[in-house]
């Protein structure tokens, strides 16, 4: 599999071997579970049809623009190639990539790109970076349309206390790392707990995208220094965003009015909101990790 897919009509058979060769894809006849087989297996879809055939069969399957596959519909004259899914998350590129080998006239419709302006998703991926709050794009790219938004590289040591509408973007894996902790504990206590449950996890500290933790611990210095000496960012969610989150495993501190902490802080700031590792206990300290 190749991770991109070209889904053509019959009648357009030859114009759709033409851009999988292109494009090193694999190439499916349309068939009514064509769309829904591909939208699990592959980042990426053509689809060699009439734009009305694509987005009806691909209404019931949208989920979000963070996860769905980018979708490309290229109309059977090969005119034009128009992203009706994921414009910032590889449709925008892939219709650009038919432009540049086939000459097939890309349509632009993001407001910022057709506008000719930078998105956040675009500045994370030409950084290779991953955009850690993702609502925060909306406000972003809205301040993007309307003029120059700045831009900041902080290498750190630091601190960055960031408002809602900052698009935070980091580099480093897909997997977020929650910690809950007691009172006083110390840099090598929450060390220790990080090292073995990143082993009990099956990851190292390379596919880490960052650590999180409720703002209630900002005054505990051993989270921050522990995560330092992993090279990794450390992250205080406020309680709404963790109350946010699905109902995990009962936590202690419900009695301070959190549905948890480590679970629910990891999952807030992952990707697919998925849990790989419950939280365990090691010593004073609790780990979680989501992806």
């Amino acid at each position: 599999m190749t991770g991109t897919v070209v889904i053509t009509m019959p009648h357009a058979l030859g114009n759709g071997e033409l851009i999988a060769r292109t494009l090193g894809a694999d190439l499916v006849p349309y068939s009514g579970d064509a769309f829904r087989d591909a939208f699990s297996r592959y980042r990426r879809i053509v689809a060699l049809m009439a734009a009305g055939i694509a987005v009806r069969q691909l209404a019931p399957l949208i989920q979000s623009k963070w996860e769905d596959p980018a979708v490309v519909v290229v109309s059977p004259d090969l005119a034009h190639a128009i992203p009706i899914l994921g414009g910032h998350h590889g449709g925008n590129a892939l219709a650009r990539e038919l432009q540049a080998c086939l000459g097939i006239q890309a349509v632009i419709t993001t407001a910022t790109e057709a506008a000719g302006r930078e998105s956040v998703e675009g500045i994370a991926a030409r950084e290779g970076c991953t955009v850690l709050n993702r609502t925060s794009t909306r406000a972003a790219n809205a301040a993007m349309l309307e003029g120059d938004v700045p831009l900041y590289a902080i290498p750190g040591p630091g601190v960055v206390i960031a408002g809602p509408s900052v698009s935070i973007l980091l580099r480093g894996g897909e997997y977020v790392v929650g910690i809950g902790c007691r009172r006083g504990v110390s840099r090598d206590e929450v060390l220790s707990a990080l090292s073995k449950g990143l082993r009990d996890a099956g990851i190292g500290p390379d596919s880490v995208l960052a650590y999180a933790t409720t703002e209630r611990k900002r005054g505990e210095s051993a989270l921050s220094e522990a995560v330092s000496a992993l090279s990794g960012n450390l992250v205080f969610l406020q309680d709404a965003q963790i109350n946010a989150q699905p109902p995990g495993t009962p936590s202690a501190a419900a009695r301070l009015g959190l549905q948890g902490v480590a679970e629910p802080c990891a999952r807030a700031l992952s990707g697919r909101k998925e849990i790989v590792m419950a939280k365990r206990a090691y010593g004073r300290v609790t780990v979680a990790v989501a992806r």
